[in-house]
């Protein structure tokens, strides 16, 4: 960034009014630019005022235009401003040699007056149409009052009470002298508010005067039995930014004691503020004495004499030295106006961080690949819950069935399936029947469970990703558990029963028959034959318990087989129904994913699109702006070389 500096060189301290001595004649080679004369300067000020213009800043190009028909305006006009009670109004009098402007003990100028040559004297208050107005622009003959300059000061007021309380108005004076015949014009203006102690307003309302007034050159009045105050230099740092001419005049010195050491501080205390202004001090009281004495002597020691040789050679540099040097501040100045939104614009452009386009572009990248991990992750999720739901649906059933078989042995520890079988196998047919139903309900809504499960790992932009119900419904009809026939049991029959008996009761008639014997009875007695038929009783009994249980050992056996096939039907259907669902679900969210990835890859598109243009826009921007700032700096240095040119 170019750095544009305040002047060519460091300000030295106020200078002094006498003309240094003539330089030995050079053989250099002619000064272009001097020899340019105005021209260049006009220039200079005229890509100003349309570089002002092309960056849309009016109010400054306007203001720039009116300051170059200001410059191009023969006359010098010189305005006088100050504290109260500083000699204003006293010193233009003394200049002139007339007293066109009031000086009171009690009150300062109430109306600004312009003076101006005439060949015949005269006075008029001209009425503006705004506070703002060019004072020099013409005005109609109902603006005008004329004047009675015998009695000037009433006139004035008079004059001023016919219009409304707060008419802008001014006065114009014109008398014979050869000092205003060159064009030299003095304004004499109201004080300044507030100095010397606070100059809030005074800089505001210095700088209206001055612009409203068309000034070239500006006086500041200070007395000199004092030093120039703070709110003093800061009037005079804005003057001094605006008019390169700018001087402050220490007036009655013959009335301070110490003026010279008070006129030696105050440029010190103006050289340390860094303010470049000449400086003079003068006498309005010596001057008028002098004049009226036709004393040389003591008109030079008033001071004015090297004033009016300073106003004369301003008035003569006025279309050269001062016009370049005031182009040459006046477009640093609006360069500088028109250079800082432009800067803050770059810098804002540099610090705003990442645009809004290369945000969405990110965003988008981050949602495509948020969505390929999301693609990975349900992937997983559908085959571990698939795997989860195999082996839990074949330990539901399990335990369904071991549930079934324990009721099964417990019925058939006491009852006798060749009895009680055509009331078992409805019942274990209905358990087997609830059995499967419960488990394919369970299965479906595990499956119900298992797809909102997957559906949970796709971000939640991706909105309602669910498949409909009947894709993971498990709620399958089964084709019905099939009955058991009995099976095949020993039967025991009477004849059985009788040999079983007979067998039995043989071995007890022997028995008793033996040891009834012993005591002399036949073997075939009453006792043998009873205990033959109380051991063949026991054998039919033991024999029919024995029965009894083969025939539930082989229930529970047909039973338990029953059980066990029906279970490994009812497994693979649930094994079939879960792979069938996994399929589903498979193809279900790859086509969700499909068609996010296409959404996205469209928005990628998109957003990659509007972040080249944003960014190619952003760059082409900068390059504008960079190229009017570097405009602005080439435009910045030809006001800076005026004052340079002029100051060699």
């Amino acid at each position: 960034m170019t750095s544009w500096k305040a002047g060519p060189t460091a300000y030295a301290g106020p200078t002094s009014l006498v003309p240094p001595a003539p330089a030995p004649p050079s053989r250099a080679e002619p000064d272009p630019l001097r020899a340019a004369g105005a021209l260049l300067w006009i220039d200079v000020l005229d890509s100003t005022i349309r570089t002002s213009t092309q960056h849309g800043r009016s109010e400054v190009a306007e203001w720039l235009s009116r300051r170059r028909a200001q410059l191009l305006r023969p006359e010098l006009r010189v305005l006088v401003v100050g504290a109260a009670h500083q000699g204003k109004s006293q010193l233009i009098n003394a200049l002139i040699n007339a007293g066109v402007c009031a000086v009171h003990a009690d009150g300062g100028t109430g109306v600004p007056t312009v003076v101006r040559h005439a060949e015949a004297p005269g006075a008029q208050l001209i009425r503006r149409g705004s506070p703002s107005a060019d004072w020099t622009a013409e005005v109609g003959m109902q603006d005008r009052l004329p004047l009675d300059l015998d009695r000037l000061e009433p006139a004035i007021a008079e004059a001023a009470a016919k219009f409304p309380a707060g008419t802008p108005v001014h006065a114009e004076v014109m008398v014979p002298r050869s000092l205003l015949a060159s064009g030299l014009v003095l304004i004499d203006t109201p004080a300044l508010p507030g100095l010397p102690g606070s100059a809030e307003r005074a800089v505001r309302v210095a700088s209206d005067l001055a612009t409203c007034a068309g000034a070239d050159l500006v006086l500041y009045t200070c007395e000199a039995g004092r030093e120039i105050t703070d709110a003093e230099l800061e009037v005079l740092k804005d003057l001094a930014r605006f008019f390169p001419g700018l001087l402050v005049v220490f007036t009655k010195t013959d009335y301070a004691i110490d003026w010279r050491r008070n006129l030696a501080d105050s440029r010190t205390r103006l050289a340390r503020a860094g303010v470049p202004t000449a400086t003079t001090a003068v006498s309005s009281a010596l001057r008028l004495h002098a004049l009226q004495a036709g004393d040389t002597a003591l008109n030079n020691e008033s001071g004015f004499a090297d004033l009016i040789v300073h106003l004369q050679r301003m008035g003569t540099a006025k279309h050269d030295k001062l016009a370049r040097d005031t182009v040459s501040r006046l477009g640093r100045i609006a360069i500088e106006e028109l250079a800082v939104p432009l800067r803050d614009e770059l810098a804002a452009q540099q610090n705003a961080g990442m645009p809004d386009a290369v945000a969405r572009l990110h965003t988008t990248q981050r949602r495509l690949d948020n969505l390929r991990k999301c693609a990975v992750r349900w992937q997983n999720t559908l085959s571990d819950e698939v795997g989860d739901l195999m082996s839990d649906i074949e330990h539901d059933l399990r335990e369904r069935t071991r549930a079934v078989m324990s009721e099964v042995e417990e019925f058939f520890a006491t009852a006798d399936p060749a009895k009680s079988w055509d009331e078992f196998e409805p019942w274990l047919r209905q358990a087997l029947q609830e059995l499967a139903e419960t488990s394919m309900t369970w299965l479906a809504e595990r499956t119900e469970w298992m797809a909102r499960k997957v559906a949970e790992q796709f971000p939640p932009e991706a909105g309602e990703v669910l498949p409909p119900p009947a894709l993971v419904s498990a709620d399958e009809r089964t084709d019905g558990v099939p009955g058991l026939d009995a099976p095949p049991v020993a039967r025991f029959s009477p004849g059985q029963k009788l040999f079983i008996g007979l067998r039995g009761s043989y071995g007890g008639v022997v028995m008793f028959g033996l040891v009834t014997s012993l005591a002399g009875m036949s073997l075939i007695n009453p006792i043998s034959i009873g205990g033959g038929a109380l051991f063949g009783g026991k054998t039919i009994r033991d024999e029919s318990k024995s029965l009894l249980k083969k025939r539930q050992a082989e229930a529970r056996t047909a039973v338990a087989r029953h059980v066990d096939d029906v279970f490994v039907r009812l497994n693979k259907e649930a094994r079939d129904t879960v792979r069938r669902v996994q399929r589903a679900l498979r193809d279900h969210f790859t086509a969700v994913t499909e068609d996010l990835q296409e959404i996205v890859m469209e928005s990628l598109r998109n957003a990659k699109a509007a972040a080249d243009q944003d960014v190619a826009a952003r760059e082409q921007h900068a390059r504008r702006v960079q190229q009017e700032l570097q405009s602005l700096a080439h435009l910045y240095e030809q006001a800076q070389a005026l004052s340079g040119r002029a100051a060699g």
